[in-house]
């Protein structure tokens, strides 16, 4: 699935607790598309830093970058301290504006809580205008639409018509409906069509807005997954550890990736 991903591509990825596909990692890696535009939805953690670390990285586009219990994030801190790649602060909801945008075909979303903000003075991309219906001031920030070329997440399953089921992680979906292509791995494929049942069509995502699917038991560890496994704690603890030097990261990646989706 990963030969879709082009040089300097925008690849949208989501947050640790919706379903990160760690399984994808490898073959991302593998691939060796450079200057990749990530965009964390709406903060990164493991696979980001995994993929700054394999020096295929130029932006990061986020909110926050962690390896929550286990601490910071060891290569992009390193990253960014060195300046090797380019920062695009963001706040959560202003990433999901922006994806909220592209899905509505909409070049803007306007939102009020970025005004007075660092965070608003460094993004030169976002725009203050005073709101065009009021009589009195009323400024208003234009967040601009995200088009992510690529989204890449993982679920517990799809069935054998191409829809996916992300239960109540929404944004797993505006993920989907803002990208151009997207890629999923799952923990299984089942027979019955996830549509066609009451009980589990409100969390389907349908297959219109997916375009491959991979079967990957356990491809979300050392993260865990709703409903299928608990987060690999100690596991994150040993890459943070190991990842604070260039060697210590290689001599990880080199054992320690989980097999690839098939």
């Amino acid at each position: 699935m990963a030969r879709v991903i082009e040089p300097g591509a925008k690849l949208a990825l989501p947050v640790d607790y919706a379903g990160v596909s760690m399984a994808m990692t490898r073959p991302i890696i593998e691939r060796g598309a450079r200057d990749l535009h990530l965009i964390c939805v709406p903060t990164g953690g493991l696979q980001v830093d995994q993929l700054i670390g394999a020096g295929l990285v130029a932006t990061v586009e986020t909110s926050a970058v962690s390896l929550g219990e286990a601490g910071g994030a060891p290569r992009f801190n390193q990253a960014a301290k060195d300046g090797t790649i380019r920062l695009m602060d963001a706040t959560c909801p202003a990433i999901h504006a922006g994806l909220m945008a592209a899905q509505k075909g909409s070049p803007f979303l306007p939102m009020r809580g970025l005004i007075g903000t660092d965070v608003l003075t460094n993004r030169k991309d976002w725009r203050l205008i005073d709101n065009p219906f009021s009589e009195t001031d009323d400024p208003i920030v234009l967040v601009p639409a995200i088009h992510p070329d690529v989204a890449v997440f993982h679920a517990p399953m799809a069935d054998r018509f191409g829809n996916v089921w992300i239960g109540r992680r929404r944004e797993l979906a505006a993920m989907a409906y803002a990208s151009k292509v997207t890629l999923v791995t799952v923990e299984r494929v089942v027979e019955e069509n996830l549509l066609a049942d009451e009980m589990s069509a409100a969390g389907t995502l349908p297959a219109l807005y997916v375009d491959s699917i991979a079967c990957a038991p356990k491809g979300a560890w050392p993260y865990g997954l709703w409903g299928e496994y608990p987060t690999d704690t100690a596991e994150l603890l040993r890459y943070a550890t190991m990842a604070r030097t260039d060697e210590g990261f290689l001599d990880y990646m080199a054992s320690s990736l989980p097999e690839p989706a098939q």
